[in-house]
Formats: structure tokens, C-alpha cells, sequence
């Protein structure tokens, strides 16, 4: 299924022989066939506009607080994706905006007043949107953070519990009043070694004659499963350390002497204790990654709308007089529906857009597009004839 792309367009309302909005955005909206699109309006508030110098650096600022949005909302979409095991529909569910589905809310878009007053200059609402767009990074990166290690600890519990003797929890398979325990003795000490079950005739061929005092025929077999045996050998203290890493180059696995107080049980307990754990904070990863994809998606929507009105104001001048709509397309029919708004209307570009021999627009790369394009300006596909935004909300 294609992705769905947006693209957001100003147009100043000269496009219309009347120069009245209503009419400017019926002939944007003509501008795209129904096939390839479906345009809305998108209502942008008037902002308090300071001097060029500062709309310059605004368009500027805005660009990079743009891609930082992008980059949160991939963020957030991408660890939900991997807490619900790439399940697409079930994805769907959660990647929502104010409870709706993303076309919905950009199609029926409103300035939210009451957050972002209006009145409040550019360069503080830009401000005000980057700290919580970080907020938003930095509680859900915290939070899934935290359902990692919990899943991983409950991951390594459970190998505990099922894998093979080289890796299980050994308390259940070795009575701990029957080996020696390392204050048991001044001298020897008894080491449990995990043997593949391919080469425990090597192992009782050799295990003797790894390093100096080893027990003779102290190598006792104290349980076995279909890929190891697990087997006790007693060494005299000051080789162990030898004896131990002997071990490891032959790949048999020494295996510490820890027993959990409470034995079996004990270990059922806690390993209920964590899937609880588990399942809890998995929900609660679930509830803020769901509320931070919606913030995340409204804070970069509020983002553009700015970066749209600075470029409104910078490319077509005071009096502001101009429409603003967003076309809903997808990967596959984009390339037709942005070729259409080009024959339409790439006049307005002037002489920062060439035509070829035929009329068709072309991109001229000529040192005033790109210095307009340096500065933010015509989003991240370069210099356009017209204030033009695309982008995918993944």
C-alpha cells in the first residue's frame, strides 16, 4: 500500500481574476485532479510579522525545528512498531491524533489558540514548540527504555528457568548441601562444570591434567539434559583460577555456585513478579507512545504552519493576502498531482523558475534560487515557485 504524502501550498489569491480567497482556493483546488489528490483548506492564523532580517532567521530556525519534529514522530512510530511486533493493523489503532486518524486531523487542521497564542511573537512560539517536542522525545525514549531492561531481565529469568545447564538457574538441579561450598574448606574448592554431552569423553579423558592439583577422580555427575551434563570437580584453591579458564578453552562452561534463598519457589515467584512487571509497564509504554505520536504530530503540523506563513510573508509581501491548502495524495500519484500545481502556477516563481522550449517549468539553478533556498526557504525539495511543503507522516 503507498505511503500517504501531504503536500502544503501557498498561493497568493492573485490566482484568481478576482483575487478573492474563496475563489484563490477553488482554483487550487482544480489545480490537482481527484485522481491524484484531494485538496482542503488549511486555516494559518496572522501572526505578529517583525523585521526581514528576522523573518530570515525564523525561516531558518524553522527549517531545522522541522526536521527535528520529523525525526521524533519516525522515532515514536518506529518503537511502537517494535512494541507490537510489527503488527500493521494493530499499529494503525495506536498512530492516531486527538483519537482520529492522521488524514482527519491534518484535513480538518486548526490553530490550537489556546497553546500557541497568535499574538505571541514567532521566534517564542518556535521556542515553545521545541521544548515540547523534546519533552516528548525524552518521555518516551525514558519510558521504553525502561520496558527494555524490564523485558530483558524477564528474557534472561526465563532462560534461566528453561534453558539447558549451561544457562539455567541451578537451583532446582543442585541440592546445595551436597557439593562443597567455598567456605567449607581453607584449601579445595568445588567447581560445577556444564560439559556438552559430545564431549564429555574428552573431558573425563583430560580434565585431570588441565593444571596442577586437581582431585583425582573427583569429577562427580550431578545431573544431565539432552545437551549438557553438569559435573563437580574439586581443585585446590590457589589453581582455580587456572582451572577455570582451562575450562573455557576447551568450551565447557564453568557455572557459578549461586543458590537463590527460597529455592524453587523462590525463583517461581520472582519470575511472576517480573512478567507482572512486564505486562504493566509494556501498557504504560503503550499509552505514552500512543499520546507522544500525538503530540509529536500536532507539534510538527504547528511547525510547518509557521514555516509556511514566514515563507508566505517573505515571497509574496505585505499585504498578506493569500490561501493556504493542503493536498492529500500518496507515494505513487505525488509525482503527477506536484506536476499539475507546477503547469498551474510555476508563473509565480518569476524568474527564479525557467521554462523549457515547450513552456514546461523547469528548475533553474541559478545563484538567487539557491540563496533562497540556503535560507530555508521551499522546504527540503529546493527552490519552488510557490510556498510548497511535502511530507509523509509515517
Amino acid at each position: 500500500m503507498p505511503n500517504q504524502t501531504f503536500f502544503l501550498v501557498s498561493l497568493p489569491n492573485s490566482i484568481s481574476p478576482s483575487g478573492d480567497r474563496d475563489e484563490a482556493l477553488t482554483t487550487l483546488r482544480s489545480a490537482v485532479q481527484t485522481d491524484n489528490g484531494t485538496t482542503f483548506p488549511f486555516a494559518i492564523p496572522s501572526f505578529k510579522i517583525g523585521t526581514l532580517d528576522a523573518l530570515v532567521q525564523q525561516a531558518d530556525d524553522l527549517a531545522k525545528l522541522d526536521q527535528g519534529c520529523k525525526g521524533v514522530v519516525d522515532k515514536v512510530a518506529d518503537s511502537l512498531k517494535g512494541l507490537l511486533d510489527g503488527d500493521e493493523e494493530k499499529l494503525q489503532e495506536q498512530k492516531v491524533v486527538n483519537d482520529k486518524p492522521v488524514e482527519n486531523y491534518l484535513s480538518s487542521f486548526q490553530w490550537n489558540k489556546v497553546k500557541y497564542r497568535a499574538d505571541k511573537p514567532i521566534s517564542e512560539l518556535a521556542d515553545t514548540l521545541q521544548k515540547e517536542i523534546a519533552a516528548v522525545d525524552n518521555d518516551v525514549k525514558a519510558k521504553f527504555n525502561q520496558y527494555t531492561q524490564t523485558k530483558t531481565a524477564l528474557a534472561q529469568l526465563q532462560r534461566s528457568t528453561t534453558g539447558n545447564l549451561s544457562q539455567k538457574s541451578l537451583t532446582a538441579v543442585v541440592n546445595p548441601d551436597s557439593i562443597l561450598k567455598p567456605n567449607d574448606s581453607e584449601y579445595l574448592q568445588q567447581h560445577l562444570i556444564a560439559v556438552p554431552t559430545t564431549l564429555v569423553k574428552d573431558f573425563l579423558k583430560s580434565y585431570e591434567t588441565l593444571c596442577e592439583m586437581v582431585v583425582p577422580r573427583s569429577a562427580e555427575l550431578l545431573a544431565k539434559d539432552d545437551e549438557f551434563q553438569l559435573w563437580a570437580v574439586t581443585v585446590f584453591k590457589k589453581h582455580s583460577a587456572e582451572f577455570v579458564h582451562k575450562c573455557r578453552e576447551h568450551r565447557w562452561t564453568p557455572r557459578d555456585m549461586k543458590f537463590n534463598e527460597g529455592g524453587r519457589e523462590a525463583e517461581e515467584q520472582e519470575l511472576r513478579k517480573l512478567e507482572k512487571e512486564e505486562r504493566r509497564v509494556w501498557g504504560e509504554a503503550l499509552r505514552l507512545g500512543r499520546t507522544g505520536y500525538s503530540d509529536a504530530v500536532m507539534a510538527w503540523i504547528h511547525v510547518l504552519s509557521l514555516r509556511v506563513f514566514v515563507e508566505t510573508v517573505l515571497r509574496y509581501g505585505l499585504p498578506l493576502a493569500y490561501v493556504c491548502g493542503i493536498v492529500k495524495t500518496d507515494s505513487k500519484k505525488a509525482k503527477k498531482a506536484k506536476a499539475s500545481l507546477d503547469a498551474r502556477f510555476s508563473d509565480i516563481g518569476g524568474n527564479a523558475m525557467s521554462k523549457d522550449k515547450k513552456g514546461r517549468p523547469t528548475k533553474d539553478d541559478s545563484s538567487i534560487a539557491q540563496d533562497l533556498a540556503s535560507t530555508g526557504l521551499g522546504g527540503d525539495q529546493g527552490y519552488e515557485p510557490y510556498v510548497f511543503y511535502e511530507f509523509e507522516i509515517v
